[in-house]
């Protein structure tokens, strides 16, 4: 019986196989894959409603094979190399490849299921290979490199090409140089299996994060458990019980907008314990979603490509393309505004020391009691409590606050669009327009958690901008948060840090769709990882101003005006516990360093290497890295390697940036104009210090930052 079984298994896998062969061979159509067929939506956006997984992996394979056909057409051209039919191609090459990844990837961030996660992990390896055969491809290069010595190094003064020209040129250079196109070719093949194996093993570590994430709750069965809770947290926590059948029931999850508020507010120190704990252990619980592992082998074969590259470490190799240029100018960044965040961390512990033996807590301060505490310091020292500024700060009033700065800004308007393609019914859509009618691009926003989508906040596109047949193709844009959702008793509200997160992605978001460049490779946030936050973070600037408040805190029951006296506690508390908040993150910063400057391989236990790095800066026990390194997916599956400080850099510039508008007005028509043609519709088309002193007449100063964050 298990023998008959097994050959009618093998012969059932057998048709199966036959079969999914014969459909990828249909699929390779547009007449059956809406992936591959000319999307033929309101503003060509992706026709998501007939995407199923089944078309991704024919679709992706169609497209590395077309984009191989376009690159050997280049390398095959007996015409001399020009910048016409070698760079320019390049640019233009690989369309629908990057249409279908696009889509692809942008979903499993936000929509994902088992099946694209699995397909995810089996395509990197073959995409990866493919990027290698263009980048290490001998005789691409020889013409790239002669297109490159003919117009920017021998007859630079005879051969004319516009600065975004020879931006595109440079850069396009340096990718194949620091791709690995003068390795020998033994190293190169060294260097193909180094970028297969860090390309699953990045997918990897984001899949075991969002599973550790998802897979965990804290159910309460007793309401006295619930002592100190918001009565919203309290409802969704009811709801999230209700929709896993069990009902009467509180479920707590690890996601931001219910772990923070819960380490916040809730009263039950051993609770909080509890969901610290799960919260600060994810991917390190020794089981098959472990990131330990998966961290040190990436932080060695990142050391070993740099190296083989000609870099000292990884750091070297990521920061030559950054504002920053190498690591130890980052590090000095770094120690300088440690030393005073450190001092104010440590004043703000003695602080919730003496709040906890008042409770009679005669205890070391846990990182699980500091947030607590820091709100119980702030409502007795401000008489604020963040409950309190929540009921004006419902999502959509924020969003029409944002529609209103970005309007006296830059003159935007917004069209929602009802009846186009979206990914998920939480999604809403928003025609970009100028002042005059005209058409920017295209918005999407997801604002709510779920178990499809990874946690945190992100910028992305479907389609950047750029110049088709010497008209501009608008770009579609999507910011993705994970806020509250509303209940039956209120609408989505939010904590004026959520404020600020939304203010910020749609700083990015308008990077993205102001741009105004030729080239898609160099359109919006196509910038050095240290100069893409500016735009995200001088909006945040606008969302405490006492003037903007004014035109969205509006109390979601009576309609009420956030009060003067409300703003001014917000005020005289603007610096608190900004000891904490930069500590945490210098921390991370300098953890990402330290993974990515090695020079030699990571031989012990990651644990170990955390907290040796922790303790080699003097780091205080009651504060942890904001990420750890099991689930600092920025670094190890989100593209800021060797990055992470770049917000901080970036505050610095922001913090210069937005005393052009205070030294004058906040909505200043000319300073914004400015901020705009030279900043926003830029791109990378420039070196970003030329762009910032075009803007800004001069270089930024680091004192407007340390003033902003309390630290001077």
């Amino acid at each position: 019986m298990r023998k008959r079984t097994a050959i009618l298994l093998t012969a059932v896998v057998g048709f199966a196989v036959s079969c999914e062969k014969k459909q990828n061979k249909a699929m390779t159509s547009g007449e059956d894959n809406p992936l591959i067929a000319e999307w033929n939506t309101p503003y060509e956006l992706p026709p998501f409603e007939l995407i199923q997984t089944k078309h991704f992996e024919p679709a992706i394979l169609e497209g590395i094979k077309e984009h191989q056909s376009e690159i050997e057409a280049i390398v095959a051209s007996k015409q001399a190399p020009t910048f016409e039919n070698t760079i320019e191609a390049i640019e233009k090459s690989g369309k629908l490849l990057n249409r279908v990844t696009t889509v692809f990837y942008n979903l499993t961030s936000a929509d994902t299921n088992d099946s694209l996660q699995k397909l995810a992990q089996d395509l990197a390896p073959k995409l990866s290979e493919h990027s290698d055969n263009i980048k290490l491809n001998e005789k691409l290069f020889a013409k790239v490199k002669k297109v490159y010595n003919d117009h920017l190094i021998a007859n630079a003064e005879k051969i004319q090409l516009s600065p975004e020209q020879k931006e595109l040129l440079e850069k396009t250079y340096k990718s194949f140089v620091r791709s690995g196109a003068n390795l020998s070719a033994e190293n190169k093949e060294k260097l193909r299996k180094l970028n297969s194996e860090l390309s699953v093993l990045s997918l990897k570590y984001g899949d075991n994060l969002l599973s550790e994430t998802n897979s965990y709750e804290l159910v309460v069965d007793n309401k006295a458990d619930l002592a100190g809770l918001p009565q919203e947290l309290i409802e969704t926590a009811a709801n999230e019980a209700k929709a896993k059948n069990k009902e009467g029931k509180w479920i707590f999850t690890l996601s931001n907008s219910s772990v923070m508020p819960f380490l916040q507010y809730a009263e039950n120190r051993n609770l909080r314990q509890t969901l610290w704990n799960a919260y600060q252990l994810r991917g390190n619980n020794n089981n098959d979603k472990d990131n330990k592992e998966i961290v040190a082998r990436l932080a060695n074969l990142r050391m070993q490509k740099a190296q083989l590259l000609g870099y000292k470490n990884h750091a070297a190799y990521v920061l030559e393309e950054s504002m920053a240029k190498n690591p130890e100018t980052v590090n000095k960044l770094l120690n300088q505004l440690w030393i005073p965040a450190l001092a104010k961390a440590k004043a703000e512990a003695a602080d919730i020391y003496d709040m906890m033996k008042r409770d009679g807590i005669d205890e070391d301060v846990t990182p699980a009691d500091w947030r607590f505490y820091a709100e119980k310091i702030r409502k007795e020292r401000y008489n604020l409590d963040e409950q309190e500024l929540k009921p004006y700060f419902s999502i959509d009033k924020v969003r029409d606050g944002i529609f209103d700065v970005t309007a006296r800004l830059y003159g935007l308007q917004y069209k929602e669009l009802k009846d186009v393609p979206k990914y998920h019914e939480d999604v809403t859509v928003w025609e970009v327009l100028e002042k005059d009618g005209t058409h920017l691009g295209i918005l999407y926003m997801d604002m709510y958690p779920r178990a499809s989508k990874r946690g945190g906040a992100w910028m992305t596109s479907y389609r950047e901008q750029s110049f088709e047949n010497n008209k501009r193709k608008s770009p579609v844009i999507s910011i993705v948060c994970n806020f509250s959702k509303p209940t039956a008793n209120a609408p989505a509200l939010l904590t004026f840090d959520e404020v600020s997160t939304y203010f910020h992605e749609f700083g990015h978001a308008l990077h993205g769709l102001l741009s105004n460049v030729h080239y898609q490779s160099l359109a919006g946030t196509n910038v050095p990882r240290d100069f893409v936050e500016l735009p995200s973070q001088i909006m945040e600037n606008w969302a405490a101003e006492p003037e903007v408040l004014k035109l969205f805190a509006k109390h979601y029951q009576t309609g009420e005006v956030i009060p003067d006296a409300l703003i001014q506690k917000m005020k005289k508390a603007g610096t608190f516990d900004q000891g904490f908040a930069t500590t945490e993150y210098l921390a991370a910063s300098l953890l990402d360093m330290k993974y990515h400057t090695i020079e030699k391989p990571i031989t012990e236990d990651i644990n170990s290497f955390e907290v040796n790095t922790m303790k080699n800066v003097g780091m205080i026990d009651a504060i942890i890295p904001r990420y750890r390194s099991t689930y600092f997916s920025h670094i190890f599956s989100g593209g800021y390697s060797a990055g992470y400080y770049s917000y901080i850099w970036s505050e610095v510039l922001d913090s210069d940036a937005f005393e052009a508008f205070k030294s004058t007005s906040l909505f200043n028509p000319e300073v914004a104009q400015s901020f705009r043609m030279n900043i926003l519709q830029k791109g990378g088309t420039e070196d970003p210090q030329v762009l910032y002193k075009n803007f800004r007449g001069a270089d930024p100063k680091i004192e407007p930052l340390l003033i902003k964050r309390g630290l001077k």
